[in-house]
């Protein structure tokens, strides 16, 4: 019994020559009296073996010399002792990795739902939200977190037509954009689908929440014209056709992001009858001719994998260089009808807005 104690009582955590993994030490404990009674262990050496993961004393009792018992007192200080085991650094190797993957994540999430071109609908629609103001007195607190509210439904509108798109065009992305995440296999097809129901879904409900007739009609419209211009199913695949292409430019880009958004801040926000105004159709316009241009040259670096996997945009069908220039046409009508009318308006901030830009 005094020999287990003199073995439980040895912490090779703590011992002078337990400096090492995967070793094999001596240990002879000192002698002692108890009640007058010389230690039975005496003059035995145990074996304590250190591994990787544990330090245990076995009852082999070895020959070996190389190790010198020290009797000690407690006035001895002795060095710490370093497990070289690896965790330390394994930890942090798991830590660094974690980190790595999703910093990859979000840097694929960010190319996935296209941000850069979302915060031109943000402006769009935010800038549109603003012609239903009449006085100053209008631009009160309240009237600043009505037009904040409806952005979110028309974030989640954005990031379900570019996800709905990348997943119904996953082959033509492997030609035209194999660094896009689904082409990639960043992401798997799994995930990408996750993202446009959860998206569409939540614009869906963020609209019914608000209580807006015209949000909810327009967050439908745009769910509808986004899965039909892409999802391969019957009589949809609208991209395949340049007319319907431009249809559901002009809803996506023209009219949904400006309409619904502009009734909904003149009814619900500053409580007023909804009418169509004079600076709301030429909104819809300019936005329109640009969107219907931005959506041809989007195309141009697509023609070979659209032409591929027989998708007839106007660039397959009139080439590159005349679809450019019609698109640089349309960019500049609608910038000098911008032009003319900031002009001509009565309204002398828009006279100055267009000399100063001109």
């Amino acid at each position: 019994m005094l020999q287990m104690l003199a073995i439980s009582s040895f912490s090779p955590k703590y011992h002078p020559y337990v400096q090492h993994s995967r070793c094999v030490k001596t240990h002879q404990p000192p002698a002692t009296h108890i009640h007058g009674v010389l230690n039975s262990g005496q003059g035995k050496k145990y074996a304590v073996k250190c591994s990787e993961n544990s330090f245990y004393p076995t009852n082999k009792i070895t020959e070996r010399n190389d190790v010198v018992y020290k009797p000690f007192s407690n006035n001895d200080h002795f060095p710490a002792v370093t497990l070289q085991d690896g965790y330390a650094s394994k930890s942090e190797d798991g830590d660094e990795n974690s980190k790595n993957v999703l910093l990859k994540n979000l840097n694929a999430l960010y190319r996935f739902i296209y941000p850069y071109a979302c915060f031109g609908h943000l402006i769009a629609t935010t800038s549109n939200s603003l012609l239903p103001v009449e006085k100053l007195a209008d631009l009160t607190p309240t009237f600043f977190i009505g037009l904040l509210k409806p952005l979110v439904p028309l974030l989640l509108m954005h990031i379900y037509g570019a996800a709905v798109n990348q997943v119904a065009d996953v082959e033509i992305d492997k030609v035209n954009k194999p660094y896009m995440p689904l082409a990639s296999g960043e992401f798997s097809m799994e995930t990408g689908i996750a993202i446009t129901w959860i998206s569409a879904l939540t614009a869906l409900a963020s609209a019914i929440m608000l209580r807006s007739p015209p949000l909810v009609l327009g967050v439908i419209v745009w769910l509808f014209i986004s899965t039909a211009y892409s999802a391969q199913l019957p009589f949809l695949r609208w991209k395949g056709n340049s007319f319907l292409a431009a249809v559901c430019a002009v809803f996506m880009c023209g009219l949904i992001p400006q309409v619904p958004f502009f009734f909904h801040v003149q009814k619900y926000v500053l409580g007023r009858p909804m009418e169509v105004t004079k600076p709301l159709m030429f909104a819809s316009a300019f936005m329109t001719c640009i969107s219907v241009a931005i959506a041809f040259v989007k195309d141009l670096h697509d023609v070979e994998g659209d032409r591929e996997h027989g998708i007839q945009t106007l660039s397959v069908i009139l080439g590159k260089e005349k679809v450019l220039w019609l698109s640089v046409y349309m960019l500049s009508t609608a910038y000098g009808a911008a032009v003319l009318v900031g002009a001509s308006s009565s309204f002398l901030l828009s006279k100055l807005v267009t000399v100063i830009k001109n």
